[in-house]
């Protein structure tokens, strides 16, 4: 425990003080932030009970004693435990939507927000979604988010844990959505039953076996089942290939994020004309292919599903 200098006397001089403590304990930053500033301010707001989008002005406020005593334990807790921000602070943000998280989720970061709060335009008309799956839905993030942007449309939640459901089901419950979003626990597609849909989007597992072994410790604060895609990172990918066609409308596409695991996918699959998606804020590893292009190559991903 690392007592703040008596010098320390304003926000932004606690939020100086924890970033450079960050960096000096190496912590790595990429689960919602990505540099110690930014984690160590969205620490400090929260230990303050203040919103992150606090006033400028407001950072030249001075602390009380007791209030140096919270920021200082919430700091200290991210440099012993190496958490994410998100698991000590349970707030996330994710396509400008507040979500609730814990360690049974992982923390939203995908760059698939800005393609929904875009309402999936212009690869799919929005004016043509009437119902969407996400599928591996951990917190929620997404479907919730694509109920928000895509108003007209009815989203189902998927994913085989309940621990994560029931974190999706509080973040339904926060946005006020049960009318038009359900939760579904299944494996994949197995309970889905005859639902099709105009837009199935999922961020499945996809991290390597070699990948995973090498990650940040705060990586191996998430759960281990949102992470790991198998050997190449394509177990639950070629899954997912596979079978959407059979749960898509005849217009209805996929939207995947496939991250690091991309450029196997690739390799593996040359003819397959994935569009992969670019984003004016970073990030990459998103593709989406039609259903019928997912037609075309079914027995391809069914073939080298056998070879897992």
């Amino acid at each position: 425990m690392a007592n703040p200098p008596e010098e320390l006397l304003t926000l932004q001089d606690f939020i100086r003080w924890g970033a450079s403590r960050f960096n000096a304990e190496g912590l790595f930053f990429g689960h919602g932030t990505d540099n110690a500033l930014d984690e160590a301010s969205q620490l400090v707001l929260h230990a303050l009970h203040l919103p992150p989008d606090l006033p400028a002005t407001f950072r030249e406020c001075r602390l009380t004693f007791p209030e140096r005593e919270a920021v200082r334990d919430l700091l200290d807790r991210r440099i012993d435990e190496r958490k994410p921000a998100a698991y000590l602070t349970h707030r996330a943000w994710f396509a400008g939507l507040e979500f609730s998280v814990n360690q049974d989720v992982l923390v939203p970061r995908s760059p698939l927000a800005e393609l929904v709060e875009a309402g999936f335009d212009p690869w799919v008309e929005p004016e043509g979604i009437h119902r969407i799956l996400d599928l591996c839905t951990g917190s929620g993030c997404i479907g919730i988010a694509c109920a928000v942007h895509v108003p007209e449309a009815d989203v189902d939640l998927a994913d085989i844990s309940l621990a994560a459901l029931e974190v999706a089901s509080t973040n339904l419950a926060r946005h006020h959505l049960e009318d038009r979003v359900r939760t579904l626990r299944s494996d994949l597609f197995e309970a889905v039953g005859d639902r099709h849909y105009d837009v199935i989007v999922s961020n499945p597992p996809y991290v390597s076996t070699a990948e995973l072994a090498t990650l940040p410790e705060e990586y191996r604060k998430e759960p281990r089942l949102g992470l790991a895609g198998g050997t190449t990172g394509l177990d639950l990918v070629l899954r997912i290939l596979r079978d959407a066609p059979a749960y898509l409308e005849a217009d209805g596409a996929l939207v995947m994020e496939v991250g690091s695991a991309a450029p196997e996918l690739e390799r593996r699959f040359p003819d397959v004309p994935f569009s992969w998606l670019e984003f004016d804020r970073g990030g990459e590893g998103v593709f989406l292919l039609s259903r019928g292009q997912l037609l075309e190559f079914n027995a391809l991903f069914e073939k080298e599903l056998g070879r897992l």
